[in-house]
């Protein structure tokens, strides 16, 4: 029983084993509809040690096998006891080697795995993998970038885990601004006195950090919302300017088009809507001022609804669609603009670095849907039907008035514009493509 998988691709047998030994390799293979979490990276392919948080308390623990080590080329890890935390997973028989042949000006990768599991079981996994690999280091090779220091608050988040794993696996150095005691590769960020010297070395700095706008619309939530996004961007844009830095890329949101806009294109040139979230990302913007006006690059990546079963609208949506009681909501006639996780911080990452990014950038794919063509295409990648309207008195009970009509709701169908013009490439346009990738329903062909 396991599997072997191997695929094309588009890189030197030496890139893709250099890819694989940096930090962040682990994070952006490790395939997002199945459950875990990134406890500790290996240090080493050749003895190192990696631990994947389960659900239950459980640690799945891998450990690097030296016999199997050969630099360039080939790579060992196998589940090993970790004590209490994988007692559960003691009947699982675990060995994966990971081999890299040269095949011309590309690379031949080949998974083999020893295990209880059947290929049919594992073949998504791979075919995830192997797809992701080639995507990132394409990007990297488009992006063609020094090595750069890159500071970021919000850095595990959703999004702020995806893009350092991203960055670091191409060969950058993230510093993760945080407001715990900080570790290795952290600093102490205080976000209402952030310390002059909190960007030293640093390049660049990329702004996430931010209260969630999910939730009931209320007084208190409604505050922390604001409180956590204006106060805060101002301070940072003021040591960007006074330390010089080369880009400041700070997220913002589609939000600023208002609740409902019916049918109207919306693209960066259009004015703002209507709504506590339209108010809010107008003011949130604003406060990048100090470091546009200091000579500092700045981007405001104004993002859509972005797919992942991780989190956001498609971790909510997938265990119903899945249970076979999705289907469009309050009559499914709204736009809903959406971004793959991937395309998302591809736009992030080429916003540290092309010198033509600036000002406000519509993050969002170049086909918008309506909802009940996304509850279609959603159903048909799970295999399930979409036949059950949802009313509106859902979303309302669990976001009240105002969040239903500015979250659940809202209406706007925005277009990226801005990255059109630059000639950007999106991995996946298409919200079927998108929704296959992240929910691991490839089709049979792999890519």
């Amino acid at each position: 029983m396991g599997i072997e998988h191997r695929s094309t691709i588009p890189a030197t047998a030496d890139e893709v084993f250099a890819w694989h030994e940096r930090p962040g390799a682990f994070q952006r293979l490790l395939p997002p509809w199945m459950p875990g979490a990134i406890r500790r990276e290996a240090e080493s392919l050749k003895d190192g040690r990696a631990e994947l948080a389960l659900p239950g308390g459980q640690v799945w623990v891998a450990q690097h096998d030296p016999a199997g080590y050969e630099p360039g080329r080939a790579f060992v890890d196998e589940r090993v006891p970790g004590g209490l935390a994988s007692v559960a997973l003691t009947p699982v028989r675990w060995r994966h080697e990971h081999r890299i042949e040269p095949h011309g000006d590309a690379a031949v990768m080949i998974d083999r795995v020893g295990t209880q599991a059947g290929s049919r079981l594992l073949r998504p996994m791979f075919v995830y993998r192997h797809r992701q690999l080639a995507d990132d280091l394409e990007r990297h090779r488009e992006l063609a970038a020094a090595p750069m220091t890159v500071a970021m608050t919000g850095a595990s988040g959703l999004i702020g885990t995806a893009l350092a794993a991203f960055l670091t696996t191409g060969g950058h150095r993230v510093v993760r601004l945080v407001r715990h005691e900080p570790g290795a590769g952290e600093r102490r960020w205080h976000p209402d006195a952030p310390a002059p010297d909190l960007l030293e070395g640093v390049d660049a700095l990329v702004h996430l950090a931010g209260a969630s706008i999910f939730g009931r619309f209320g007084d208190d939530h409604r505050q922390r919302i604001r409180d956590s996004r204006i106060g805060p961007t101002r301070r940072l844009a003021e040591l960007a300017a006074a330390s010089g830095l080369r880009a400041f890329v700070t997220a913002s949101a589609i939000g600023r088009y208002g609740d409902d806009r019916g049918d109207e294109p919306l693209t960066e040139a259009s004015g703002a809507g209507d709504g506590f979230l339209a108010e809010v990302t107008v003011d949130w913007e604003a406060e990048a001022a100090p470091a546009v006006e200091g000579g500092v690059r700045t981007a405001l990546i104004r993002t859509g609804l972005v797919q992942t079963p991780r989190g956001g609208v498609l971790q909510v949506l997938r265990p119903l669609y899945e249970a076979g009681l999705g289907g469009p909501l309050a009559g499914g006639r709204h736009w809903q603009s959406w971004i793959d996780l991937d395309d998302l911080v591809d736009i992030y990452a080429r916003a540290l670095v092309d010198e033509r990014m600036s000002g406000p950038i519509n993050a969002v794919a170049p086909e918008p849907v309506r909802q009940r063509d996304y509850a279609t295409t959603l159903a048909a990648v799970l295999h399930r039907p979409a036949l059950l309207p949802t009313p509106a008195i859902g979303p309302r009970v669990l976001l009240g008035e105002r969040g239903m009509r500015e979250l659940a709701l809202a209406n706007q169908r925005v277009l990226p514009m801005r990255l059109e013009e630059l000639g950007h490439r999106f991995r996946r346009p298409s919200l079927e493509d998108a929704l296959r990738h992240q929910l691991g329903r490839m089709r049979a062909a792999g890519r």
